[in-house]
């Protein structure tokens, strides 16, 4: 008996060593640091998703020196998290970016000002400071200017745009009227700060419909020919779309995976993604063509791509991914 049962135990080892030996590997290059914005993927890797797809699936933290579109054009990652307008910047140059899925329908963007300060309405910006972050996260912002008409290099007739960096403190230290923030991460930096939303005049890019896509999951159209890669996306996708719908249905837990992977503030993760869960809607990860269509015309009307995207995105995967 006890020699069976260590036959069982040692074939049982076998079958996990091999399992995790033909386990295909995913390196996913996130937009950002660990949080709750990523928190579909740290999901679906701490719930056993990737492994029940055959994957072996390995998350990259970003950070602000980090361009996602770089780490994939440079071989660093299979997959990347990226916004809309970087990718189709990118494939403008040349690195062939396609989007595979959309885990985020809505934006999550906005622009805050203090009530107190001189700016109400839209028609108050000329002659002002407006704070927003660079590295592909200022063109919604641009496309915005220049549907209302205002330029961005300063004077009474425009805006004057500070090079925002990635908290409130800009806000905070009156470096500029209003400042950029993201409905899910600083907008709750700016209320611990002391402000109350009866304080704050608030300017949301998709309620204004504005809003460029945001959170997307991009890889190499060249990559893409080979069907083995194809249905290693096919089941990468399926995967975290299942690790986005348990994280909008179970959003503390949710937060508490991604704090035991690296997030900082259980108590603001779980405010992050009580407000991500809004943007993700019903997880099934489909690109909505209209708004592929809104974000590449901005870009093409302020000239940050030369031409219209082609190929730009493909709903091939999540097809077969999202049944």
């Amino acid at each position: 008996m006890k020699r069976l049962l260590i036959s069982a135990l040692a074939g049982a080892m076998s079958l996990a060593a091999f399992q995790a030996m033909a386990a295909d590997k995913v390196t996913l290059q996130l937009k950002w640091v660990t949080q709750a914005q990523f928190a579909g993927y740290y999901v679906a890797k701490a719930k056993g998703f990737y492994d029940a797809e055959g994957l072996d699936v390995d998350i990259k933290p970003g950070g602000p020196d980090i361009a996602p579109e770089q780490v994939i054009a440079g071989g660093g990652a299979d997959v990347i998290v990226d916004w809309m307008g970087g990718a189709l910047a990118a494939r403008d140059k040349g690195v062939g970016l396609v989007n595979i899925a959309q885990p985020f329908k809505k934006a999550g963007m906005e622009l805050v000002c203090p009530k107190a300060g001189p700016i109400k309405t839209e028609a108050d910006f000329k002659g002002h400071t407006l704070g927003v972050w660079f590295f592909g996260n200022e063109y919604p912002f641009y496309a915005w200017m220049n549907k209302i008409g205002l330029k961005t290099d300063g004077g009474p007739d425009g805006v004057t745009v500070l090079k925002q960096s990635f908290d409130v403190q800009p806000l905070i230290q009156k470096q500029a009227d209003c400042i950029s923030v993201m409905t899910y991460n600083e907008y709750g930096q700016v209320l611990d700060a002391g402000y109350k939303p009866e304080d704050l005049i608030v300017f949301n890019y998709s309620a204004m419909g504005n809003d460029l896509l945001e959170d997307g999951l991009y890889t190499l159209e060249d990559k893409l020919k080979d069907p083995a890669f194809e249905d290693k996306m096919v089941r990468f996708v399926r995967a975290s779309m299942k690790g986005w719908k348990y994280a909008t249905e179970n959003t503390d837990e949710a937060a508490e995976i991604v704090v035991d992977a690296g997030g900082q503030d259980e108590n603001h993760q779980k405010f992050m993604m009580k407000e991500v869960a809004k943007l993700v809607d019903n997880a099934d990860g489909k690109l909505i063509p209209a708004a592929y269509e809104r974000t590449a015309k901005a870009l093409l009307d302020q000239k940050i791509i030369s031409k219209e995207a082609s190929g730009a995105y493909t709903t091939a995967i999540t097809d077969k991914a999202i049944k």
